[in-house]
């Protein structure tokens, strides 16, 4: 079933209480430097303590790799979906099959302007201008106003996509968005994923295996070169590395 920005959840334990879950989970399950937790476990875990209705998972629809193992133990679970206004069709046709594919719940998270709203305020293609503010205005506070619903997101950040994720936790309190993060597969590399795609015959993007292993919104991404950096298609030619959901 697919809803527009409707998250079913309503948060039931204070901050305190999830921020000290969340630190309870970060020590319980492992780190880089000890015997960390498998991705199987990490949900266990999450399973233990809270439940589907209080989850989200945020997917953008590259692979169906996450939702599908967190439904293992969570049906139902909630998977939100950022509806940019800018998705390459064959992201919104993996959207599709991941819902009819999986118990999950898929929920369509909207920006507050169409694309056509946003270009009369701010100018056509502000993306190529300011991807930032673009990005701010069509993915960050979407996800922060939907993430409002629940006590716990998953998240598909790997360490060896960036830099900037090489340190990324299991679990951790997200400030911002005032809710415990969880990232599962933070070990696993591009293989693990499609392997375990491969193995559970759930949905991966085409684009994935035609030159994009990172795939956003379609003017803001372009195909990689086999050996290059798998995120080095997004935002190419500009300084930018992040669309800001997980800084």
């Amino acid at each position: 079933m697919s809803v527009s920005l409707a998250p079913r959840a309503t948060v039931r334990r204070t901050h305190d209480e999830l921020r000290a879950l969340a630190e309870a989970g970060n020590g319980g399950l492992g780190s880089l430097t000890d015997h960390e937790a498998s991705p199987v476990e990490v949900v266990a875990w999450v399973a233990r303590n809270f439940g589907a209705d209080a989850a989200a998972v945020a997917c953008s629809m590259a692979d169906a790799a996450l939702p599908h193992l967190v439904a293992e133990q969570l049906p139902g679970v909630d998977v939100l979906f950022l509806d940019t206004g800018y998705h390459f069709a064959e992201t919104r046709f993996t959207r599709d099959e991941v819902g009819r594919a999986l118990d999950v719940r898929i929920v369509d998270v909207l920006p507050e302007q169409t694309v056509t709203e946003q270009d009369a305020e701010f100018g056509e293609k502000l993306f190529g201008r300011d991807p930032a503010l673009c990005c701010a205005r069509r993915k960050v506070a979407p996800l922060q106003d939907a993430l409002g619903g629940y006590e716990i997101w998953f998240t598909g950040v790997r360490r060896e996509e960036a830099p900037t994720r090489a340190t990324t936790p299991l679990v951790t309190w997200d400030e911002r968005n005032g809710l415990v993060k969880v990232n599962p597969v933070a070990a696993w590399t591009f293989d693990d994923l499609l392997e375990y795609a491969g193995l559970h015959q759930v949905p991966v993007n085409l684009l994935v295996g035609n030159g994009y292993p990172s795939i956003g919104c379609e003017p803001c991404t372009a195909r990689v070169e086999p050996g290059a950096d798998p995120r080095s298609g997004r935002w190419a030619g500009l300084s930018k590395t992040e669309c800001g959901l997980h800084l």
